[in-house]
């Protein structure tokens, strides 16, 4: 990132599932120092798909200006290497857990696709990307297409789309593989 500070001179926070509402206030009280401050995702885009969208909105409620700098988003990128609708898409996030549920959503999904020719983008939790991808395969028309994008940006990065009906005959091992799942006709 250039940053040439000694590393102890660096304030990080945590910021995920787990972090409460009421600290992410104080990350803002730098600013108040006159310093800067930015959010960094490990993976994918702040603020997309991401926890950071809740400190953000905190600094349009403070009047904080927020720009945002370019960098890679998996979501985007993925899009652009599918081949599907770029000028009209959906990112549904994470899906339901509930297998029943997901598989209602996937059915809904599926059915959007077709309706409005919009590409459809979800993701999951790397270790239950196989459950999905299993739910997927199984759910939706052999026609209906699908692209897997995994490890984006990476040395493992891997991207295929095909027709549900290729994919059942292999299977990729996506397990604990950052992915972002496609769908379109």
């Amino acid at each position: 990132m250039g940053i040439k500070k000694p590393l102890q001179e660096i304030v990080l926070h945590p910021l995920n599932q787990h972090t409460e509402t009421k600290d992410i206030s104080s990350y803002l009280n730098s600013i108040q120092l006159g310093k800067h401050i930015g959010i960094i995702s490990e993976a994918g885009c702040p603020g997309v798909a991401d926890p950071g969208a809740d400190v953000v909105k905190l600094a349009h409620e403070k009047n904080i200006d927020v720009i945002p700098l370019v960098g890679p988003s998996s979501i985007l990128l993925s899009l652009m290497a599918s081949g599907f609708n770029g000028q009209n898409f959906a990112f549904n996030g994470y899906l339901p857990k509930e297998r029943g549920e997901r598989i209602k959503k996937l059915k809904e999904l599926e059915t959007l696709v077709y309706k409005r020719k919009q590409t459809q983008m979800f993701i999951e939790t790397p270790y239950r990307n196989m459950h999905l991808l299993e739910d997927i395969l199984s759910t939706c028309e052999g026609k209906t297409k699908l692209c897997i994008a995994c490890d984006i940006t990476l040395p493992s990065e891997f991207v295929k789309t095909k027709p549900i009906y290729e994919w059942k005959k292999q299977i990729p091992d996506i397990n604990k593989k950052p992915t972002i799942f496609l769908i379109y006709q």
